[in-house]
């Protein structure tokens, strides 16, 4: 029996990554008494997501006005690792006693990339995921990442892996970690909505694996700053952190309409009890029929 704790803390972003990064280190208390292995923060939260910004781009032209905005959304992004945020969750991660699996707006230069940062509560950070396919216009601000970012990370409950928002849709994205032996698949997310949960428990039932997916929450933006056809007055993202069993089924949450916690006792033995009917990397993956080609190597550019 290797039994744990896991959370997903659904929190929003803030004006500056100083006043998020804040927000975060406010629930150290709260997760010190709750005592999780792993905490999940959402997709984008570190950097933030400028949720209906158009960046000022059209088809064709884009406006000076956009590329001011695009500077100052920039600045807020970060290094990984070498930044004084990562040395803070660092920290933190070591006070609260958790393994921090969370997402930020990764510096890479002059691209942005939307990342997923894991850390270690012993040895600090520990690896990074590159979101490899940001969603419609997400990719006007974020390049795409590669499979030389798709690491598992062992921790004292298991090994951990994932991805963020959309990309855990695409089946060889899902197929590539499968045949990693995950224990654990964490999802961050924006994606509020009921279908995006119903997702989060076929993605657990497929793998196998239990999962958690943190979920931003956003309140209502002022009335002159609304998105072009967003409803007034309505939450910019709502939440609905979730966590799944192996066999599918929800153990806590859904949190919506506001931030917090959400955790659940996990038993990973349960892992392989699912799998005595269903291995997707094992008795039922048919290696002998289907095979799958993954290219992990760094698609950066280097200049000399």
């Amino acid at each position: 029996m290797v039994l744990g704790k896991v959370a997903a803390l659904q929190v929003g972003s803030e004006a500056t990554t100083k006043k998020t990064l804040e927000k975060i280190l406010s629930y150290e208390e709260e997760l010190i008494e709750l005592k999780p292995d792993l905490v999940v923060i959402p997709e984008a939260t570190l950097g933030g997501y400028p949720k209906g910004s158009t960046f000022g781009s059209y088809l064709g032209y884009r406006l000076p006005e956009g590329r001011e905005q695009f500077f100052e959304y920039f600045k807020q992004s970060i290094k990984v690792p070498q930044s004084e945020e990562i040395s803070i969750l660092e920290s933190f991660s070591k006070k609260i006693g958790s393994t921090i699996a969370i997402g930020v707006i990764e510096n890479g230069g002059t691209t942005l990339y939307c990342t997923l940062v894991y850390i270690d509560p012993k040895l600090g950070y520990v690896g990074k995921h590159r979101k490899l396919v940001p969603t419609a216009t997400e990719r006007l601000v974020w390049g795409a990442g590669d499979g030389s970012t798709l690491p598992v990370i062992d921790s004292k409950i298991g090994k951990i892996g994932g991805g963020i928002c959309w990309e855990n849709y695409v089946p060889l994205f899902r197929s590539a970690y499968y045949a990693k032996g995950l224990d654990i698949w964490v999802a961050p997310t924006v994606d509020t909505r009921e279908i995006w949960r119903v997702s989060m428990r076929t993605i657990a039932y497929e793998a196998r694996t239990f999962l958690v997916s943190a979920v931003q929450f956003q309140p209502p933006a002022p009335e002159d700053k609304t998105p072009e056809g967003w409803v007034k007055g309505e939450n910019l993202i709502n939440g609905g952190s979730v966590i799944v069993n192996p066999y599918g089924e929800v153990i806590a949450g859904p949190l919506l309409g506001k931030e917090g916690i959400i955790s659940a006792e996990i038993d990973l033995d349960d892992v392989v009890k699912a799998r005595f009917d269903f291995d997707p990397a094992g008795h039922y993956a048919r290696g002998d029929v289907f095979k799958l080609t993954v290219n992990e190597g760094s698609r950066d550019v280097e200049f000399k």
